[in-house]
């Protein structure tokens, strides 16, 4: 191996071991929020299970809110990649259905890298049960809602300050999303596969159930 291959070697073990040491930091406080409490852990106690420093807490994390939302973080990123790779024929609904759909079917694994999908789930409903993280993640949701609206008008050549329909479909869109999100958490079933089968369970029924005459679908046998 030459010097050149060495150097190119390196920064990719450095980074490996920068990811590791996140990961821990992560599922320490995790696991920590989970049984003692969101409020009464501390950084010095997320620190002092993985014997590291704060200095190095505060190299991957701004604070402990960081740590609650960065799993909830990956799976959004993935969405809008996969929203971003979205055929341009596809309608915008349809576009966002399929983005989130195909985002759970990959990052099943990739979340179990760093936690497991029960912390996952625990983690999910600490957030819902405690004020200043549930104030937080609605804060996250709107400004992810926002930038989902900008990704939608963008790709339908629309003005979203000026046309209401990416802003309206998306609010609709994010709904069903925090209604399966809320089902899941309460759920025996915390599996990644079973919060898939949910979501795509009530993306279908967005429609029907907007247009839908309710009365005479239930009358024929339908909902």
């Amino acid at each position: 191996m030459t010097h050149g291959q060495r150097a190119v070697t390196r920064p990719g073990l450095r980074e490996r071991k920068k990811q590791r040491t996140r990961d821990a930091l992560l599922r320490a406080a995790l696991e920590l929020f989970t049984t003692q409490g969101y409020e009464r852990t501390t950084v010095d106690e997320i620190v002092e299970a993985v014997d590291v420093s704060q200095r190095t807490f505060f190299r991957y994390f701004a604070n402990k809110e960081d740590t609650t939302f960065a799993v909830q973080e990956m799976v959004e990123s993935r969405f809008i990649a996969e929203l971003c790779r979205r055929p341009p024929c596809e309608a915008p609904f349809e576009a966002m259905r399929r983005a989130v759909l195909c985002a759970w079917g990959s990052i099943g694994e990739a979340i179990e890298e760093v936690i497991t999908v029960d912390l996952h789930m625990r983690t999910y409903q600490m957030i819902e049960s405690t004020p200043s993280l549930l104030a937080a993640h609605m804060r996250r949701g709107v400004a992810l809602e926002n930038q989902i609206a900008r990704l939608i008008a963008e790709r339908e050549g629309l003005d979203v300050e000026r046309d209401p329909r990416p802003r309206v479909a998306v609010a609709a869109f994010s709904g069903v999303m925090r209604v399966t999100g809320q089902l899941w958490g309460r759920g025996s079933d915390s599996s990644v596969e079973a919060l898939r089968d949910l979501t795509e369970e009530y993306l279908d029924q967005l429609v029907p159930a907007l247009a839908g005459d309710w009365r005479h679908a239930a009358d024929s046998g339908g909902l």
